[in-house]
């Protein structure tokens, strides 16, 4: 009960618009119940609304989804010009708190940082899904999603849909999912883009995209280069990308894309500062393509897709000659791959009605092995995995206006694993259209993800017995626009039951062994607002609350993001502070130890200047009030940074 007069409290306190939502604005003027049936475009008795294409596959407007999605503009990722699209995310949606290590670069294995953790879902187990343009992306032996794969130049915006999303999407949507959308060109014509800036500890970030569109053909080519010597000895980063699209309407109903995503990292991290290493490199090369074929007519649209994820890693896991150690004689290489196919058919059967049917199938995996190249052993593999696991899966989502005021939703998936067998998904949700453009929204959710191949098979303690994990997430949301659309907030509460969760179980003699013994009983509260005073100024802010019973690492209790911005003929400046409370950087298992918990203050700035019609220069400081703190324990974040540069569009 305690928790729950806490939980209310907030609710009540966020109800006044001092925490925020930046969410960009499409809009065109259309009747509400054509825009529920249509592909959902927008704008309901003249009010602004968002258009989104996450919660649901086809384009819908945001209020007729009883789920809670975030939405981060192009302009917004803008502001923050990091080559990262992890720093922004952080800041700009509550209950979404991804880790990092310096000042560039998130790595993989030991010491890695990119953990994404929503309302303490992580996706560092395979709770969280990423998605671009709706295709999973995940390590097909760990799945988890890799962080330095999720680069600012190929996104056009980023949907953040907050608790389940397995209906539509599957196992590792458990806690919710990322949608990156990609790079568009709406308009005819050709525009290049080139950003450049140089800083703190050597840090170098690059960036050049070419849009094209001519009729009914598009094209995106991207290419980036960043690097940097890191803030710490032997902490160097190195990474290359490309990413390029092409698109041809063929007629005014049909369209066909195809895509592909290249990126290949060198990292190298020193261990905790209790136990520095030496010769802890990696290298990584991930790639993504995928061939879509969409049709979109007035009572009907869908979409038939496939992609394929691929990548290979090399790890040189170090030692560490404090110790006495020597260097090891050898390197953990593995090779994993995904592809699906994913068909959907979004149809209006009547007035205020539509009806979704779609099918999945993935196949993924891979092999993993130690290459010896010292030693007895040198030029021989010892093998440590090669697995292969399929799901298929089909789903049926029916929604229905009641008038100008309700729109409910009821979805159920059938979702079969090769391993394990069927697992039935159901979601439903009310959302209530109520006068003064307030919205309020419930909803209940499944959620569930099925064990990893590493959890399975890899490294003890691998358990092949292991079932799939399950939760359910109920919440409650209220959103208001006003202002004629310059002012907006809302606040939503959730409770999330879980069981059947992974764990290391330790047994007495012998090594752990991974079980299905785990809970979870998560609560929280989110709350956003944003208030566009005028032209020139604009101000926002979040907050999350997460009470869990069942601590976790990367989950902070609390996370406070205000900012604001200033744009003015020339000038375009952005600044914000992030308060983050509770965090826990080590959470004791077995006893010995103690759990960590951190607590810091951030303000970041953003400024820049256009000099002429193609020319602007920029400058970014992070940490400005130099505090000392870690998000991965022993690994200390750096004090002030300061990277500037130049953009050129032509």
């Amino acid at each position: 009960m305690n928790l729950m007069r806490k939980i209310v409290s907030l609710a009540v306190l966020a109800l006044v618009p001092v925490a925020a939502w930046s969410e960009e604005n499409h809009s065109i003027e259309q009747d509400r119940l054509d825009v529920a049936a249509d592909t959902a475009r927008a704008v309901w008795n003249g009010e602004i609304s968002e258009v989104v294409v996450t919660g649901t596959r086809s384009r819908t407007d945001i209020r007729h989804l009883s789920q809670t999605v975030s939405v981060i503009d192009r302009s917004r990722i803008g502001q923050t010009n990091q080559p990262s699209l992890l720093p922004v995310l952080t800041e700009q949606i509550p209950g979404l708190f991804i880790t990092s290590r310096g000042i560039m670069g998130y790595g993989v294995s030991d010491g890695a940082a990119g953990g994404m953790s929503l309302r303490g879902l992580s996706g560092g187990s395979g709770r969280l899904m990423v998605l671009i343009d709706g295709h999973p992306q995940y390590m097909g032996m760990f799945s988890h999603p890799i962080a330095d794969a999720y680069q600012s130049f190929i996104a056009e915006r980023v949907e953040v849909l907050r608790g389940p999303a397995s209906m539509l999407y599957g196992s590792n949507a458990m806690g919710g999912v990322i949608n990156i959308v990609t790079r568009q060109m709406s308009e005819d014509g050709v525009r290049t883009d080139l950003n450049a800036g140089y800083g703190s500890y050597n840090t170098l970030q690059t960036d050049v995209t070419n849009r094209i569109r001519k009729g009914r053909f598009s094209s995106v080519a991207s290419l980036s280069y960043n690097r940097t010597d890191g803030h710490r000895t032997d902490m160097g980063f190195e990474q290359y990308g490309g990413y390029a699209k092409i698109g041809y309407d063929v007629t005014d109903e049909w369209k066909i894309r195809a895509d592909a995503n290249l990126t290949h990292f060198n990292a190298s991290q020193p261990g905790p500062v209790s136990a520095l290493l030496l010769d802890a490199d990696q290298r990584v090369t991930r790639g993504m393509t995928s061939l879509a074929i969409e049709n979109s007519y007035e009572k009907t649209s869908g979409a038939v897709s496939f992609f394929y994820n691929w990548g290979n890693h090399w790890i040189n896991d170090g030692y560490e000659p404090g110790k006495g150690e020597a260097p090891l004689d050898y390197r953990f290489n593995s090779r994993d791959d995904m592809m699906g196919i994913s068909i959907y058919q979004s149809a209006r059967l009547f007035k205020g009605n539509r009806l979704t049917a779609g099918f999945d199938w993935f196949r993924f995996g891979g092999r993993a092995w130690n290459n010896y190249i010292e030693g007895e052993k040198k030029g021989n593999i010892s093998e440590i995995a090669d697995k292969r696991e399929h799901e298929v899966a089909g789903y049926i989502d029916f929604r229905q206006d009641i008038g100008s005021w309700l729109t409910f939703d009821v979805g159920v998936r059938a979702d079969y694993y090769s391993r394990v067998g069927t697992e039935w998904i159901p979601q439903a949700g009310m959302s209530f259209h109520l006068p003064h453009s307030m919205e309020l929204k419930a909803s209940t959710s499944k959620g569930f993800r099925y064990p990893t191949i590493r959890e399975m098979y890899m490294f003890p303690p691998q358990n092949p017995d292991l079932e799939p994990e399950s939760m359910w997430n109920y919440e409650l949301a209220f959103s208001q626009t006003l202002l004629e659309g310059r002012l907006s907030y809302g606040v939503n509460v959730f409770y999330i039951n879980g069981r059947n969760m992974i764990v290391a179980v330790p047994r007495q003699g012998t090594t752990p062994l991974n079980m299905n013994t785990g809970a979870i009983r998560n609560a929280g509260l989110e709350a956003q607002a944003a208030w566009r005073i005028n032209r020139t100024w604009s101000v926002d802010a979040n907050y999350s609350f997460l009470h869990m019973k069942y601590p976790v690492i990367g989950a902070p209790e609390h996370k406070l993001y205000a900012g604001g911005s200033f744009t003015k003929g020339r000038w375009k400046v952005s600044t914000g502070l992030q308060y983050v409370n509770g965090l826990y950087t080590q959470v004791v298992t077995n006893g010995n130890g103690m759990n960590l918990q951190e607590n810091f203050i951030l303000w970041n700035l953003f400024a820049s200047f256009r000099i002429t019609g193609w020319l602007s220069v920029w400058a970014r400081g992070e940490n400005l009030l130099a505090q000392e703190y870690e998000i991965n324990a022993g690994y200390p974040m750096p004090k002030a940074t300061v990277i500037a540069g130049f953009h050129i569009s032509l």
